[in-house]
């Protein structure tokens, strides 16, 4: 077997770079589109699906709708998970997937943001869910196998934190080019353009890009030069029975869907939070996205050096306690402070995210690899596809959760005049619609306490010193 080069660690680690791109355009955008707040309503958006809790009197139509598609989604992860392990394609398990899924991936994500009628309409409704189905479905099909390469191509753990580091640095770079889509759909406006035209022109052009970026590993990677894993012979519901017996990765799991509901709920209300709560622009939050990078980034070599000295797991309870500290101050920020410039509010929003982001870039999907070469070892199966379908299936029912949650939590405070935009907002409207905001991040702050506790229970060193004793022969 070949020596993962650097080379071949920026290669795969570019196809982060286009999917995360998509990504973090639908996470950041997609319910600020469908569910626009009076202050983008007063900048030019329209409703497009019926708005309020109007499903039961409890749901929103876009909470409902991504909910379903999050959870459509995460019933495919071991579909898909189990049909990459089996798959015997000349080229390896993971390479023929990504390379149908990349392009097909790339339109229906614009799709999703072209409802075809200018005005409330079930058919937008109907659209909406339809292409969300179909874009979480094909995200997957590129997702799973793409992330199952991380525990095939490097060999051993300084390889596979180095290439954990490079994923993690084109994810973050991939996210933050999604919040520069207001700087480019301004640019727009400014020159004569309608806000829905130039928003979608915005995210057709990063998706060309995006799927460019997706293509590269897909076509720069010979995965047989990097791995003989035999096809799994198991089937979904045997191999998804045997990847939840392995005790430590259940506790992993479970961490993580506590910690994806609380972090989807605040990624989801960024936006809000930057022309709500803060009261700024909504360009603000391309840069406060752009500062929290670039401080992440800064503690990148820092992140892979002290979880090879005090290991994985303290790491990402320490960053837990970063994101209690986040939230929790996103939750009384504004004129809750106002003793404190809004500026510099979003300055220490930006400065207590930054390290734990960094951890929870690098480490998580080292130790799912961590767990899958173990449990490997331990059964002589090879089913690393499974392991991160398995995980992914976990993490995106707590995002399901979220989207349901955040937008109606979001709505506490918020009268239905206001969803039906009768009239300009007053300040008092302004004001009793910052309460759910404050809510979605107090929410996300308490998830994040949780998902610390859990993480205490995962049994780092049984893990290691099996890996370990395979590393050194013994």
């Amino acid at each position: 077997m070949k020596t993962l080069t650097k080379g071949k660690m920026w290669c795969y680690a570019i196809g982060q770079l286009g999917w995360s791109i998509i990504s973090g355009l639908i996470g950041s955008w997609l319910v600020y589109f469908y569910q626009p707040n009076q202050e983008a309503i007063n900048d030019g958006m329209i409703s497009l699906i019926p708005q309020g809790r109007v499903v039961l009197g409890i749901l929103t139509f876009i909470g409902l709708v991504t909910a379903v598609g999050r959870i459509f989604d995460a019933v495919t992860d071991p579909l898909v998970g189990n049909w990459s392990d089996s798959c015997n394609h000349k080229l390896g398990r993971r390479i023929p997937f990504m390379r149908w899924a990349a392009i097909p991936l790339g339109l229906v994500f614009v799709l999703v943001f072209c409802a075809p009628v200018s005005h409330i309409s079930a058919v937008n409704t109907v659209w909406l869910f339809v292409t969300v189905l179909a874009y979480y479905f094909l995200i997957t099909c590129y997702c799973t196998p793409y992330t199952s390469l991380l525990a095939e191509l490097p060999h051993n753990q300084e390889e596979k934190l180095n290439l954990s580091m490079c994923i993690s640095l084109t994810f973050i770079v991939g996210t933050c080019i999604g919040y520069t889509a207001p700087v480019i759909w301004g640019i727009l406006i400014n020159g004569g353009m309608a806000r829905i035209p130039a928003m979608r022109i915005t995210f057709a052009i990063l998706s060309v890009i995006a799927t460019i970026f997706m293509l590269v590993p897909a076509f720069g990677i010979n995965e047989k030069d990097y791995c003989e894993a035999t096809p799994s012979s198991s089937n979904m519901i045997s191999s998804l029975g045997k990847t939840f017996k392995n005790k430590d990765f259940r506790i992993f799991v479970g961490q993580d869907i506590i910690y994806f509901f609380g972090l989807a709920m605040f990624q989801t209300g960024l936006p809000f939070f930057v022309t709500s709560l803060l009261q700024l622009p909504e360009s603000m939050t391309t840069i406060m996205f752009g500062g929290l990078t670039l401080l992440s980034l800064a503690y990148y070599p820092f992140v892979t050096k002290m979880a090879a000295k005090w290991g994985k797991k303290k790491l990402l309870i320490a960053a837990f306690i970063g994101f209690i500290l986040t939230f929790g101050f996103t939750a009384i920020s504004g004129e809750k402070l106002a003793f404190i410039p809004v500026a510099v509010q979003a300055v220490i929003i930006v400065v207590l995210g930054s390290f734990p982001q960094a951890i929870f870039g690098i480490i998580p999907q080292t130790i799912v690899a961590d767990i899958a070469l173990e449990d490997e070892i331990e059964t002589g199966e090879s089913r690393s596809g499974m392991f991160y379908a398995a995980r992914t299936f976990a993490m995106k029912l707590g995002q399901s959760l979220a989207m349901l949650m955040f937008t109606s939590l979001a709505t506490i405070g918020v009268s239905e005049a206001a969803f039906r935009q009768a009239a300009a907002a007053t300040k008092e409207t302004a004001a009793g619609s910052t309460l759910g905001y404050r809510v979605v991040a107090l929410v996300a702050s308490v998830c994040c306490i949780i998902g610390g506790i859990i993480m205490a229970f995962f049994n780092e060193k049984k893990v290691m010193s099996t890996i370990a004793k395979v590393e050194s022969g013994v």
